[in-house]
Parts: structure tokens; C-alpha cells; sequence
């Protein structure tokens, strides 16, 4: 059977956050799958936070994503980071080894860890003496610097000329985003490794009763890290509106669910300061998944007003759950939805709002899409997991 490595380096580097990302959740999912379908001809590999690269024992490396598993599952897990002392015994038990390295017909790397490090990879590839499998989860902070962190378009670009330069082939989580590395390339007149497209799989929530309707008052989620591309201001700007020309009684709610990230200024003044939008705008920043399962439910939809997105992964998991979904009409979005959810422009204040009451009154749009989710299936990680495979064995020699 091929021999598979696969690199877990942004799962021990994340030992120390309380809930998971949604690239953390990709690569526990490969931990997981690979493991099912390699057994002990998949081996797990790091580089540590002290810059040490090498192998991870069986023992410990599938302790610690128990651990990993039963932090993120735990409601009561505390929401600040852990301290340093308290994840060193972790921190020591994860140094990784020389022992195995060079064994391996395929090195797998399903998150942006250390790509931006040609040549440490380039190091790590050859003395692996393995063919080498990545996945690109988006090119956002390329083609809209503006929503990314100061710098992040150069630290992108040093990714994407790693995978340019050292993949065999490339995963993209949706057709979105390999559309933009074929484009990238073109334009940067690079050869690209071979592409292929799969479609992550649907994180299945808990088995949650709805949550209680809150005194009877529609509420809408909002979920997503809290920065700029997510385009929260749209919807807190519309519930401002309406906060100023509706009846109280007309108004829904709103749960914003999402640790705050950057650039994020004006979104954040206006959740900690606007008197108009407090009675009805919730900013909750860390959600187990009991909880957000219980809240999703009960929910008269998801809103998803994003300007970019590499995979619409909220989407799936909310009409998973069977919760209607309003979306922005971006490409991602669609792949990630069909034909289910409302799709509408991001920037269409007036219209977002039209569709919410609807969707707040249970209106004529909202039963329609209750109609189309009844045939809704969400994508899932087997499927994933397949094209996965078939990826790494057209690269094994």
C-alpha cells in the first residue's frame, strides 16, 4: 500500500485555542479519514513550534487529537487562550523525531502552515524523498488584499509559489478557488500542478432541540470570524434601520457567532457602542457545538453576506442542520449551497432587509425555501476523502 504522511503542524500549533477554525477542522478531518483508509501506512508528521520537523508516533499523535477532539466538543471549555505553562506538557510530548523520515511515498499538507517557507519545504521534500500533495483553501488575501492582515498578500504569495513550484498536485476545497490558482498562475506565468476539485465535507452538528424562541422574537445567525470581507456591516447597518424605523415588535434578533479577528474596527465600535442596535444584536465570540447546533435550530435563517469566500462551509452546515440560509451571490456560495438558499447581492442593503422580514414572519420566501432544503444533501467527508485518495495515488510512484 502507498505510504502517506501527513503533516499535522497547524493542529499542535493551535494546542493553546479554545474552540476550532474551519481549516483546523479540514485537517483533523484528513487525521481522521486517512487513518481509516491507510491504517498503519499512514504516518503523522510536524514542525514544531520550535522550528523542529520530524515524524510524531502513532501513541501520541492519536492522543492528541483525542485531545484536540474533546476540547473543541467540551461547552464548558474556557474561552481565553490556555497558558504557556499549561500546554507545555504537550508542547514536549509533540517534538517531533528523525525516526521514519524518508519512509514515505506522499507527504500531504492540507493547510497553510510553513508554505510560505520555500525553502524549509523544500528541505523537508528532500529528505522525505516524497511527492507532495496540497490543499488551497482560498487566494482571498491576493485578490482582495484589502480584507486581509497587513502583509498578507506577500505571505500568500510566497504559498501559492510553493505549491506552484514543489506540489505534484493540488486539492481545492471548491471549484472557486482552483478557478483562482489556474488564474494566479496564469497570470504569474507559472506551470501549475494538476487540480482537483472537492467539496469539503459538512461538519454534522449535535443532535440539538431548537433553542427557545426568545420570548417568541424571530432571531437570525450570523456566523463567521469578525473581520471586514464578512461584510457585517451590511447587516448591522440594516438592523440599525429598522431599529429606527420599525415597531419593536417587528424587529428580529441577531446572534453574531465568531471570534473577533482584524481590520475589524468599525464593525466592533458599532456592537460595543450603538444603543440602537443592543436590545437586538448578540455577539457571542466563543460557541460550543451543542450550543451553536441548539441556536442554528432555532434560527429563522443564516446570513452569509460575504464579498469573498474560498468554500462556504457555514452554509452547508446550517441547511444541514435545516436552517434556511440568505447568502451573498458569490461563486463559493452557490457551490457550497445549490439551489437551496436566497442568494442576493452583498451590497443590496434594501433587499437583504426586504428578505429578512420575510424570513422573520415565516413569509412566502422563506416557505420556499423550506420546500427546496427538504431535498437538500449535504456534502460529506467519504466523498472528500475518495477524491483524496485517488489525488494521492496518481502521484505515488
Amino acid at each position: 500500500m502507498t505510504r502517506v504522511v501527513l503533516d499535522i503542524s497547524r493542529l499542535i500549533s493551535r494546542v493553546r485555542h479554545p474552540r476550532p477554525s474551519g481549516v483546523d477542522r479540514v485537517e483533523m478531518a484528513y487525521a481522521r479519514g486517512l487513518g481509516e483508509r491507510y491504517g498503519e501506512a499512514l504516518s503523522f508528521a510536524a514542525v514544531h513550534p520550535t522550528g523542529v520537523y520530524g515524524r510524531l508516533d502513532h501513541v501520541t499523535a492519536h492522543a492528541y487529537l483525542d485531545h484536540l477532539d474533546e476540547r473543541w466538543s467540551d461547552p464548558h471549555t474556557a474561552t481565553g487562550e490556555r497558558s504557556i505553562p499549561a500546554v507545555l506538557p504537550w508542547m514536549r510530548r509533540l517534538v517531533p523525531t528523525r525516526t521514519g523520515v524518508g519512509s514515505s511515498d506522499v507527504l500531504v499538507q492540507v493547510s497553510p502552515h510553513h508554505l510560505d517557507q520555500k525553502d524549509k519545504l523544500k528541505r523537508i521534500l528532500e529528505r522525505e524523498d516524497a511527492r507532495f500533495v496540497c490543499m488551497i483553501h482560498d487566494l482571498i488575501p491576493i485578490e482582495y488584499p484589502e480584507y486581509a492582515r497587513p502583509g498578507g498578500a506577500g505571505t500568500h504569495e510566497a504559498r501559492m509559489e510553493s505549491v506552484a513550484e514543489l506540489a505534484d498536485a493540488v486539492i481545492a476545497n471548491s471549484a472557486a478557488t482552483g478557478a483562482s490558482f489556474t488564474r494566479w498562475a496564469k497570470q504569474r506565468e507559472v506551470k501549475a500542478p494538476p487540480v482537483h476539485v472537492a467539496l469539503l465535507g459538512t461538519q454534522r452538528l449535535p443532535t440539538a432541540s431548537p433553542s427557545p424562541d426568545y420570548s417568541g422574537t424571530p432571531y437570525f445567525v450570523c456566523l463567521g470570524t469578525i473581520e471586514p470581507r464578512k461584510n457585517h456591516l451590511l447587516l448591522l447597518h440594516q438592523w440599525r434601520h429598522m431599529a429606527q424605523t420599525l415597531p419593536p415588535d417587528r424587529i428580529p434578533l441577531l446572534k453574531v457567532i465568531g471570534r473577533r479577528g482584524w481590520e475589524n474596527e468599525q464593525i466592533v465600535d458599532m456592537l460595543e457602542r450603538s444603543s440602537a442596535l443592543a436590545p437586538y444584536v448578540t455577539e457571542i465570540n466563543n460557541c460550543s457545538d451543542d450550543e451553536l447546533a441548539t441556536i442554528l435550530r432555532g434560527a429563522r435563517g443564516l446570513l452569509m453576506p460575504s464579498f469573498a469566500e474560498g468554500y462556504g462551509m457555514p452554509i452547508a452546515e446550517a441547511l444541514d442542520a435545516g436552517a434556511p440560509v440568505i447568502a451573498s451571490d458569490i461563486a463559493a456560495h452557490r457551490e457550497a449551497g445549490g439551489k437551496v438558499p436566497e442568494f442576493l447581492n452583498p451590497l443590496d442593503g434594501p433587499r437583504w432587509q426586504e428578505v429578512i422580514l420575510d424570513y422573520a414572519a415565516d413569509g412566502p420566501l422563506r416557505q420556499a425555501q423550506c420546500d427546496r432544503l427538504q431535498e437538500w444533501r449535504s456534502p460529506d467527508w467519504e466523498a472528500h476523502l475518495e477524491i483524496a485518495q485517488s489525488v494521492i495515488q496518481s502521484v505515488a510512484r
